[in-house]
């Protein structure tokens, strides 16, 4: 990141003082009228951190804030039915479907993850009957699920739109020829919810780190809990929910078709309040299944291969991702030898722990590099 002089915020966390990461703040409004200076800015941010809020304050994307309401409201009627309910069709594909709690490897060692999905992807929701589970299937619930998806989908073409011209690419070779609304591709919207639990006794906890296949993810999440690790960073730290924005991450897809040169995000989801329901809601836009790149193995390969191949990896067995090359879950991003892959989590208190305080820091008169 940039030299700064102010000190990195910090927040209690497991009886530790834990980093909360600086981000830099991207207008839509003003992306949609392609100026300049927020172009040049979007580019940095995505050739050196990858990953930025996106401010959708102004008029031009209130709606979609509105629209993030109302799907949390359907996510947690979805997720208050029964299992056998949601559980209906099970995973239909890798980008359709529901996954209940424990089918992916968890944040801790020898832990399955901490939450249940639902994904809808973006093909999907435009055929003329698409496969949903029966409780989200009525006009209420697929007109939402429909803005929903077309509200990320439009903000994803846009940040993509400004790259191509900030990097000054043309005819075919801009980003968003290869992310066609008309053509095949696994872009899906994934709506989370990550269950209260406890670390002296439960084996669902949180998201193991990695990075995202998609070119482009678009996150709403109100609550604490999604750590990144900045590239050249020494330790995970988190990502201070902000209102009116939307967080958003370079994927692989994105750093590969830029010949490596922007940063994929490593990131995972930990429970910072262990006593509470946490709901984040995931779009993945994803180049079109047929669109060649080189991976971080050096392979010329499709989208639709490496989405492939990523996602077995995420459903694998600890012992199976162990075999699998690093650049695989993590993109081909490196990290610092001394990476604290797993955390000792403190018991909660009797009282429950309470929400996070950011202790802020005086400036001070020198230069820091904050990782």
């Amino acid at each position: 990141m940039a030299i700064t002089t102010e000190l990195p915020q910090t927040v209690e966390w497991n009886g530790t003082k834990v980093p909360v990461y600086p981000m830099e703040t991207i207008d839509y409004g003003r992306l949609l009228s392609q100026e300049p200076e927020e172009i040049e800015k979007l580019v940095r941010c995505c050739q050196t951190e990858g990953f930025f809020y996106l401010d959708l304050q102004g008029i031009d994307g209130r709606r979609m804030l509105d629209d993030q309401q109302e799907t949390l409201k359907l996510m947690h009627r979805f997720f208050e039915a029964p299992l056998e309910a949601k559980d209906e069709f099970g995973l239909i594909s890798a980008h359709l479907g529901y996954e209940p709690i424990g089918s992916r490897t968890g944040v801790l060692a020898g832990t399955k993850d901490g939450y249940e999905m639902i994904k809808v992807s973006r093909d999907e929701i435009q055929r003329a009957d698409p496969r949903l589970p029966t409780i989200m299937k009525n006009k209420t619930d697929m007109k939402v699920l429909e803005n929903a998806i077309a509200d990320s989908n439009t903000i994803s073409k846009v940040i993509l739109s400004a790259l191509s011209t900030g990097l000054g690419l043309s005819g075919a070779g801009r980003f968003e020829n290869s992310h066609r609304n008309d053509q095949p591709s696994t872009s899906t919207l994934a709506m989370m919810h990550y269950i209260p639990s406890d670390p002296a006794r439960d084996k669902n906890i949180g998201h193991q780190k990695h990075t995202d296949i998609s070119s482009l993810t678009v996150l709403f999440s109100e609550q604490w809990g999604l750590q990144i690790r900045p590239p050249r960073a020494r330790e995970f730290g988190f990502v201070a929910p902000r209102p009116g924005t939307a967080v958003i991450n370079v994927g692989d897809s994105l750093r590969f078709a830029s010949g490596h040169t922007m940063q994929s995000c490593i990131h995972r989801v930990v429970p910072y309040d262990y006593t509470e329901h946490r709901y984040s809601i995931a779009y993945f836009l994803r180049a079109e299944d047929q669109t060649m790149f080189t991976d971080s193995e050096g392979r010329y390969i499709t989208a639709g291969q490496w989405h492939d191949e990523k996602f077995f990896a995420f459903k694998a067995t600890p012992d199976v991702q162990a075999l699998a090359p690093k650049s695989l879950l993590l993109g081909g991003m490196q990290e610092e030898d001394d990476d604290p892959n797993t955390y000792a989590p403190a018991a909660p208190a009797e009282e429950g722990v309470p929400t996070p305080v950011v202790v802020d820091v005086e400036k001070k008169d020198i230069a820091v590099e904050v990782y």
